[in-house]
């Protein structure tokens, strides 16, 4: 089994995170994607050998609404609001999505990772938006993690639906929702602190919690787990997983 561990962000310099996990999620491409120049650069500063996964831009999969546009200064025309997020199949989105792509070609990168908004709940309407962009999305970028927010984790059958007709990889996060729909295989597993409704960023998971985790991994034998914490202790969190872990596989 090919074990990735890792930060969502980089909560050191790249150069030293490099020496410390073997996996990190761009989230700066959810955001306003940096130039290309500057992914190929970090590519450069993080060595050949990490695995680089990135979020998708937020005009793919949130609406002109969500405070993350105002953030960083994304202003939508009031005539074009309804063009963008939701994975629309829009001229709009689609230019959005290829823009990822280009991103993740710049990083050498692996997974792009989609997370819908809570605001993007289960529909029949909503179904169908999903199956139709994964199968668009994926003539361009092959491996694509999906974490759905909100209803859909009480509609799991047609979550799995999806996956198995398009080919995405169920993002989930473990203690929230396990297994994945689809599969073991390959686990995207994305660690938002325990306790809360969707995350807890404030929370330090403890030696329990990650061998636990390490349990559920070593159990489901798959042939990669890409781990990501993603809460104000990642760095910590992903070593001393790291750690229990091997001790753990060790045993087995």
């Amino acid at each position: 089994m090919d074990l990735y561990y890792g930060t969502c962000g980089f909560p050191r310099s790249k150069k030293k995170l490099r020496e410390m996990v073997n996996a990190v999620e761009v989230q700066q491409t959810f955001y306003k994607p940096p130039s290309l120049e500057t992914l190929r650069k970090w590519r450069e500063e993080l060595g050949e050998e990490m695995r680089i996964h990135l979020k998708a831009w937020q005009l793919v999969t949130h609406p002109p609404t969500s405070p993350t546009y105002k953030r960083v200064g994304i202003r939508i025309p009031k005539e074009k609001v309804d063009k963008y997020g939701f994975l629309r199949l829009t001229d709009e989105v689609k230019e959005a999505w290829m823009k990822t792509v280009e991103c993740a070609k710049a990083l050498r990168g692996d997974f792009i990772v989609v997370q819908t908004p809570p605001s993007f709940g289960y529909s029949e309407e909503n179904v169908r938006r999903a199956r139709e962009f994964f199968k668009w999305a994926r003539k361009s970028w092959e491996r694509i993690a999906w974490e759905p927010r909100g209803t859909w984790r009480e509609h799991l059958d047609a979550v799995k639906k999806i996956v198995e007709e398009t080919g995405v990889i169920h993002a989930v996060d473990p203690f929230r929702l396990w297994p994945p729909r689809s599969g073991t295989e390959i686990l995207y597993l994305r660690l938002h602190g325990r306790g809360g409704k969707e995350v807890n960023y404030r929370y330090k998971y403890t030696d329990e919690d990650l061998r636990e985790l390490a349990e559920m991994i070593i159990n489901v034998k798959p042939n990669e787990a890409h781990v990501m914490f993603n809460n104000v202790y990642m760095l910590q969190d992903a070593l001393r997983f790291k750690e229990l872990f091997d001790k753990l596989a060790r045993e087995n």
